[in-house]
């Protein structure tokens, strides 16, 4: 076990009056073992309690040999897990459960009737996870700096002119060759029209003169996620995309300059949306200004204006406003931000400067 990320969880389950956890999602999981196990649709359970007891219960079709400081608990797909498992839980006590555990196990276990009550824990893993700690920051700006390579190579690719598909292929290769572990999430690759779909999946469109091209791209390194976006135009801009362009990029780096310590993100969500509604696209910005990333490319929190918690010297997350016309232009530029002790880090350093490929 990663024991001062295990000492953050138990003292946020000592504050929260949990005195046990179940934690099932892998990548938490992961967070505090080291050790990535997918389990498909059988159970995996890391079972915390304030008293010191740390089990793992684990199929045996999965084979861990490594120490990973926790007793493991195997179990055979013949065995009765959830029963296993309720003979480790103390009794007559609340226990939490994370994330999206299957509610063929919980339900099993709530009618096994050994805690007193079940109340929803994810909390206590997601907003320690929300903190990186020295390893992950150096591993989160190793990925954003492999995704600013990669960036850098595929704009030199849009002058070809492949269709939004090929040109996520050709990412992936490019990934590749870096080093990288593939994408932290499917490439958003849209040209002209399909650019004013915020989450459009790339097809077989092929850039035209005067398109905004946006390009959201990331990917996985050593486990930590890179997410980034950078809007080009093909052969020519249109004045009013120029207009839409020059908006969202003060939009951005007014955002950026509100990230510090002790502001909400709901304040950093307001950065963008108020310049962005003064000049009278509000409804056009139809998102979020951002997300937390990290271990998954959607990590817990978001920047965005019901979002009252605050932010931390530690925390990663987006700025990513946008600007969508329908059926015609496009606009989004995104960067990652480390929160640092007296404002914050930009992780990407590729040029946001209005560009034009030719």
């Amino acid at each position: 076990m990663k024991i001062n990320r295990l000492e953050k969880i138990l003292d946020s389950m000592r504050k929260s009056n949990i005195p046990q956890l179940i934690i099932s999602d892998p990548a938490s999981i992961f967070y505090l073992t080291g050790k990535w196990i997918h389990p498909g649709e059988r159970m995996l359970a890391l079972y915390i309690s304030i008293e010191g007891k740390y089990k793992l219960f684990i199929n045996e079709l999965f084979p861990v040999s490594e120490d990973l400081g926790v007793e493991k608990i195997w179990f055979s797909d013949t065995d009765d897990c959830v029963k296993i498992l309720s003979e480790s839980i103390s009794r007559n006590k609340p226990i939490g459960i994370d994330k999206n555990w299957p509610a063929r196990f919980l339900i099993e276990l709530m009618k096994k009737d050994v805690a007193s009550s079940y109340v929803n824990g994810s909390f206590v893993v997601d907003k320690a996870r929300m903190i990186k700690d020295k390893e992950e920051i150096e591993l989160m700006k190793n990925a954003s700096r492999l995704n600013d390579m990669a960036m850098e190579k595929l704009l030199d690719l849009v002058v070809d002119a492949h269709s939004e598909k090929k040109l996520g292929e050709l990412l992936l290769s490019i990934y590749e060759e870096l080093g990288a572990h593939g994408f932290s999430f499917e490439p958003i690759i849209g040209y002209g029209k399909n650019a004013a779909n915020p989450h459009h999946s790339s097809g077989d469109a092929t850039p035209k003169e005067g398109d905004s091209i946006i390009l959201d791209i990331g990917c996985v390194k050593d486990s930590y996620c890179s997410d980034m976006t950078r809007t080009v135009f093909f052969r020519s801009v249109k004045e009013k995309s120029k207009e839409i362009y020059k908006i969202v990029l003060e939009a951005n780096k007014r955002a950026i300059e509100t990230v510090k310590p002790g502001v909400r993100f709901c304040d950093i969500d307001f950065a963008a949306r108020d310049f962005i509604e003064s000049k009278g696209y509000g409804k056009y910005f139809t998102h979020r200004t951002g997300h937390s990333i990290g271990i998954e490319v959607h990590d817990f929190g978001d920047v965005s204006s019901i979002n009252t918690d605050i932010v931390k010297p530690g925390m990663i997350f987006s700025i990513e406003p946008g600007i969508y016309l329908p059926g015609d232009v496009g606009v989004r530029i995104e960067d990652l931000v480390l929160v640092t002790k007296d404002g914050c880090e930009v992780l990407n350093k590729v040029d946001k400067d209005l560009k034009v490929i030719i």
